[in-house]
């Protein structure tokens, strides 16, 4: 059970203490990893276990030691999956804008800030940047109709509200095929008749 009242630096896991790496940005490192299409989910989970954990874990706690990330890595709050409103990495700007408007002061400077604190901060961030990004797309997402500001703001940023398309090295492939065979025999030099 996740204990909010503190920040935890170290967990129990089947009697066993395992220090973690609890600094927002080892946290968002780690999400690169979760998110990344080409790599396999197993692939995936032992890359995050061994960014969060400091010790490796050993198979037999494995399981425990993923409900605890992901316990973690939501301040112990359920998963709720939803469409994708946010990407840690195209949003950084804003994110850290904010975060450094809610906290007073520029994070990065800081050697350590805690996930949990973090967190805090990014959902005390209110009105500004971040908030019209995924505003506009949640309304696009719907089909909902934007203002008259919203559609000069999308218009003239596009590239920082669409979100990018992950698609896997195989989903890739798949559609070039699917594109060459949409586009037919073209480049391709005709035989000569004699």
């Amino acid at each position: 059970m996740i204990c909010l009242w503190q920040l935890p630096e170290k967990v129990c896991l089947e009697g066993k203490i395992y220090d973690i790496h609890a600094d927002f940005r080892d946290i968002l490192e780690l999400f690169s990893y979760l998110e990344d299409p080409d790599l396999p989910e197993s692939v995936r989970w032992r890359i995050a276990l061994g960014l969060f954990y400091e010790q490796p874990v050993p198979p037999e706690h494995r399981q425990a030691a993923m409900e605890y990330l992901v316990g973690f890595l939501t301040c112990g709050h359920p998963d709720t999956p939803g469409p994708k409103l946010l990407c840690w990495q195209q949003d950084a700007q804003a994110i850290i804008s904010g975060v450094n408007r809610a906290a007073g002061q520029e994070l990065r400077a800081i050697p350590f800030v805690h996930w949990w604190t973090f967190l805090g901060w990014f959902h005390a961030i209110g009105e500004g940047p971040l908030s019209t990004l995924v505003s506009i797309r949640d309304k696009l997402r719907r089909g909902k109709p934007l203002e008259g500001w919203e559609k000069d703001f999308y218009r003239e940023n596009r590239q920082r509200i669409d979100l990018p398309k992950h698609y896997s090295r195989e989903e890739q492939a798949q559609i070039q095929a699917l594109q060459d065979l949409l586009d037919g025999p073209q480049g391709k030099e005709e035989p000569d008749e004699q």
